[in-house]
């Protein structure tokens, strides 16, 4: 009997070694997707730090963009105003000047007008007959070249 009871003991003990073995072989390859796995880990955390900070100059990047919008923005309707500025002033300036063509036109007619009365009024012939002629232009001198010696005096 004794010898059934070691017998029993010792597949026990070789059963028991058996699966220590296993156990051991299990939690080796477990141990070693878990490094597997923290390796992945850290570099993904390495990864998700470095797009976060991608992420914040971006977002840095983004503002001053906007900044610069508003800034080109302000100056471009600050341009604009000083040009329809300019606009209106050139176009009163323009009427201003029309006004005062208008004038001078209506002061030549009245005095014309007052020089043909008194021509009628004196019974002198008229120098002309109301219809105004242009000046004819003065031709143009040509340059006479100057010859050895002489002095330009311009």
């Amino acid at each position: 009997m004794k010898q059934i009871a070691l017998d029993n003991q010792d597949r026990t003990i070789r059963r028991l070694r058996a699966q220590l073995t296993t156990e051991r072989r299990g939690l080796a390859a477990t141990n070693k997707e878990l490094k597997e796995t923290q390796v992945a880990l850290e570099a993904s955390h390495k990864v998700i730090v470095r797009l976060t900070e991608i992420g914040l100059s971006m977002s840095k990047k983004i503002e001053k963009m906007k900044v610069k919008k508003q800034l080109v923005k302000a100056n471009q309707v600050e341009c604009h105003q000083k040009f329809q500025a300019r606009i209106h002033e050139a176009e009163d300036s323009m009427q201003a000047q029309h006004l005062l063509i208008e004038a001078l036109v209506d002061e030549k007619d009245s005095l014309l007008q007052t020089i043909h009365d008194l021509q009628e009024a004196n019974n002198a012939p008229a120098p002309f007959d109301g219809d105004w002629e242009e000046e004819p232009e003065e031709e143009e001198i040509e340059d006479i070249p100057l010859g050895e010696g002489e002095i330009d005096d311009e």
